[in-house]
């Protein structure tokens, strides 16, 4: 395995033993996420079958909040006890796969930039060319604010843009231009502290 491959890790609940089976430093809530659906499967495993779904589904939530917060660093799989499959998780959208590689490589967006171009949106990123930031292919889980936000820096950039082919005012757009510039470094600072761990952001200006 190269420095660039994602590290494995597999979320299992089996008696006296940890639900993952390599270290990872988590956050107090998701470690007791993780402690307590471990805790909850009988020694010897379920004899109800209700329970057993319910213990399967409780696991596969937590799975998927674990490859959220880790992110395209480590690739997550969860073992489904009912069907006795073990299943990668996908980090950006929560989906379930029997190969690492069902998304393709990668699966969404890891290194952002944001820019303000006539007509684009306000992020973009290899591979996926410019998008919106509430692209769900992209599964960057802004904050509404964010992406409202993000879209209005992008709307006012057009208007900007098309204010000066209206006028040809060089002094309004070069104001203009140097407020928008300023704003979209705010709005960067701001994406990189909202994105999960494994992904960055850039600024690509106006």
């Amino acid at each position: 395995m190269n420095h660039s491959d994602p590290r494995p890790l597999l979320v299992r609940a089996q008696d006296d033993a940890w639900a993952l089976d390599d270290f990872v430093e988590l956050p107090d809530a998701l470690t007791d996420r993780l402690h307590s659906w471990s805790q909850a499967r009988p020694r010897g495993g379920f004899t109800s079958r209700p329970a057993l779904r319910r213990h399967v589904a409780e696991g596969l939530d937590v799975a998927r909040a674990l490859a959220k917060h880790l992110g395209p660093d480590w690739a997550v799989r969860y073992w489904d006890e009912q069907h006795r499959t073990e299943k990668f998780v996908c980090w950006g959208c929560g989906r379930t796969n029997l190969t690492p590689d069902a998304h393709g490589t990668p699966p969404h967006p890891v290194h952002i930039i944001v820019q303000a171009e006539y007509q684009w949106g306000p992020l973009r990123a290899d591979g996926f060319g410019d998008f919106a930031p509430d692209d769900p292919a992209a599964a960057l889980d802004l904050s509404d604010d964010l992406v409202a936000d993000l879209n209005a820096w992008s709307q006012g950039h057009k208007a900007a843009i098309d204010g000066w082919l209206d006028d040809r005012d060089d002094a309004r757009e070069q104001a203009a231009m140097e407020r928008l510039w300023r704003e979209g470094e705010l709005l960067t600072e701001r994406v990189a502290r909202a994105l999960h761990p494994g992904r960055t952001v850039s600024y690509g200006g106006v």
